[in-house]
């Protein structure tokens, strides 16, 4: 990247020495700027006409913003959503607003900040948004951080008011209005924006604020089902691009089937939901490879997890192993098929008024009776799965099931007795997936299956009746899996170009 992507800093069009007259100084290290070329820039553009599109959450979002603060009678909320982060020096990573953010508001712009006040009608929103740095502005060229020369079109107060239904303020005007309340009336979600966080004193019931809505993100509404169904729905055909390129994997290694999903993700949706783990051979055993790195050999296993992130910021999260060649070995299928079960039968569990814990007690008991039968656990497993013994984690350490939505392990703010120790709820969203991992140089287990990993993950909606499997159009019999990638591969290589 060129030095050009730093700006010229803001005009001084007031200053009176004689020289301002025809320059504006850029500063120690940067040249001069003409007047005449802040007046050339800032003139002659033709009318901006603001769109009269709204967010498809907004009823939503205002009965999101209702429930939250009818836990804090009397006090005013502030929800930042953060600004941009350093990737390295002056570049940044693209933005993501924060969650919390996000679910009230469906504001995707850094630097804004929600404000909650309480009425007699119910909660005044407000969202304070920066202003537009338009082309009539200077700040238009001069302003890297806001300036719509360098970071494209924004809404600004007014076209947010109407795209988001909600009342809207200038960003700069936010110290101001904080300024005239009282510390105790005032809760703040904080961790998100340190110059929001500055604004007003801690108050005991801000960690409150953080734990009620995660706890309140549990129960999925009918709008993020669809988020999360379409976002599943990307995913699937991410899975199927990585199928059809494993060909072209082979020889080029886990780069190639990384970034091939990855391309889907951001041709479907907004991006990847989380770090994809493209696994092949004994890195399958290592939880979260997330190097991507290694080798695609033939006759190996690849454990795919990825997940794509929709427009709206919900995201899949589905793992499935497959063989690369196309066709499981004995052995390779002998531990799959134990995975399944064992996923199988954490899925029976899932409904509502279920213990949380409950399909990882049905899978783990599957896969500890799994390992007794193959001769590598040689404990009896009721033995094996006591509290104060646990030896199969050696085997398969990480938890089956986690919450899924706007964040890939969402709601993790909530209490433990209302989450991982409580029960399942119609419309929560959760993942199972088991998963065994025998190292390559493990001698507890006979050496055919060193070095496979296998984990088999799906997206599983607790509905009034039971539950829903929202990726079940990824094959997961070991059978099915064989005639999925054969058909697949029927159609004709991927054009990849490489």
């Amino acid at each position: 990247m060129s030095d050009i992507n730093q700006p010229i800093p803001e005009p001084d069009v007031t200053a009176q020495s004689p020289i301002s007259e025809h320059w504006v100084w850029a500063g120690t290290h940067r040249p001069p700027v003409p007047r005449r070329l802040v007046e050339y820039m800032t003139s002659n553009w033709a009318p901006d006409e603001p769109s009269d599109e709204v967010h498809p959450a907004n009823a939503f979002s205002a009965s999101r913003r209702r429930r939250v603060s009818e836990h804090f009678a009397g006090k005013t909320l502030v929800i930042p959503t953060g600004p941009q982060k350093i990737r390295s020096n002056d570049t940044e990573y693209r933005f993501r607003p924060g969650t919390e953010f996000f679910y009230l508001t469906g504001c995707d712009e850094p630097d804004a900040v929600l404000v909650m006040a309480p009425s007699a009608a119910g909660p005044r929103s407000t969202l304070y948004i920066p202003q537009r740095r338009n082309q009539l502005t200077h700040d238009f060229f001069t302003d890297a951080r806001y300036g719509e020369l360098w970071v494209g079109r924004r809404r600004g107060p007014d076209e947010a008011k109407v795209y988001f239904d909600i009342d809207t303020a200038p960003l700069e005007y936010l110290e101001k209005d904080l300024a005239s309340l009282s510390a105790t009336d005032v809760v703040t979600l904080r961790g998100f924006d340190e110059k929001a966080d500055a604004l007003i004193e801690p108050n005991e019931q801000d960690e409150l604020l953080r734990t009620t809505l995660s706890e309140l993100r549990l129960v999925k509404d009918q709008f993020e089902v669809a988020q999360l169904q379409l976002a599943i729905d990307f995913t699937v055909k991410g899975f199927e691009d990585v199928v059809r390129a494993l060909p072209d994997a082979e020889g080029r290694g886990e780069r190639v089937i990384e970034g091939v999903f990855n391309l889907r993700a951001r041709v479907e949706g907004n991006d990847v939901g989380y770090s994809t783990i493209a696994a092949s051979g004994s890195n399958a055993t290592v939880l979260h490879w997330m190097r991507n790195d290694g080798a695609v050999r033939s006759g190996d296993l690849l454990l795919l997890d990825a997940g794509i992130e929709c427009h709206n910021l919900y995201t899949a999260d589905v793992t499935r192993t497959m063989p690369i060649n196309g066709r499981f070995s004995s052995a390779q299928r002998r531990i799959y098929e134990l995975v399944l079960r064992a996923q199988e039968a954490g899925i029976a569990e899932v409904k509502p008024g279920a213990a949380f814990t409950a399909p990882h007690g049905a899978a783990m008991k599957i896969l500890c009776e799994g390992l007794h039968e193959l001769g590598i656990m040689e404990e009896d497993p009721e033995y094996a799965m006591r509290r104060d013994r646990q030896l199969y984690r050696r085997y398969t350490l990480h938890g089956t099931s986690h919450m899924l939505g706007l964040d890939v392990h969402d709601c993790e703010h909530a209490r433990n007795d209302l989450l991982r120790g409580g029960n399942l709820a119609e419309g929560y969203v959760l993942t199972v997936e088991p998963g065994l991992y025998f190292q390559p140089n493990d001698l507890t287990v006979p050496e055919q299956y060193r070095g496979i990993g296998v984990r088999i993950e799906d997206d599983i909606l607790v509905t009034a009746s039971g539950a829903l499997n929202l990726s079940a159009a990824l094959p997961r019999e070991p059978d099915e899996v064989e005639s999925w990638m054969a058909e697949i591969w029927s159609r004709g290589p991927a054009k990849l170009g490489l």
